[in-house]
């Protein structure tokens, strides 16, 4: 007996949904973390020691640099991270941390010149039980936020649309960094 013409199929038919193919983010949804070791499976140890293009490092200091987190939450957000493989703020030197505090500025600088967010979220988490990802090695998220930046897909699917190439933001913020 053939199907109505209106019955739904899924191999090949038309369903009305666009599709948002993110493959980059597997990695994350299985599970797959970053090592905790100091040195070249730390991914904050083995950023600094490759191209900045390549790393997605946007500036760098003399004890921290400013890198594009490659799962942002927006486009423009930045990790700042100290070299020093070192996992909480309190164990960092006092150059480390004014530096530290300076590059959290000049990223706030150079997003707004960027792409003028209406607000940012700025902060850390401390521990693996804090959310952090990588918990060996401090890094501050600088998260620029738009109105309505936020939707549905985090909540239902657990992915987040980015409308910009992590290549091209790093390059804009480069060209934007104060200084």
């Amino acid at each position: 007996m053939p199907e109505p013409e209106d019955a739904i199929t899924f191999a090949g038919s038309q369903d009305g949904f666009e599709r948002l193919w993110t493959p980059h983010r597997m990695a994350y949804v299985r599970g797959e973390r970053p090592s905790n070791d100091a040195g070249s499976g730390c991914p904050f140890c083995a950023a600094p020691g490759q191209d900045d293009a390549e790393s997605l490092v946007v500036r760098r200091g003399e004890h921290c640099y400013v890198v594009l987190n490659l799962f942002p939450y927006n486009p423009g957000h930045l990790l700042i991270c100290p070299y020093r493989h070192v996992s909480l703020y309190v164990d960092m030197t006092p150059e480390e941390t004014g530096e530290f505090t300076e590059l959290t500025r000049q990223a706030i600088g150079a997003i707004t010149a960027a792409s003028n967010p209406a607000g940012y979220n700025i902060g850390m988490n401390q521990g693996e039980v804090a959310g952090a990802g990588v918990a060996a090695h401090l890094h501050q998220h600088v998260v620029p936020r738009w109105m309505g930046d936020a939707n549905f897909l985090p909540i239902v699917a657990q992915t987040k649309a980015v409308p910009q190439l992590l290549q091209d933001v790093r390059e804009q913020l480069a060209e934007h960094w104060p200084g």
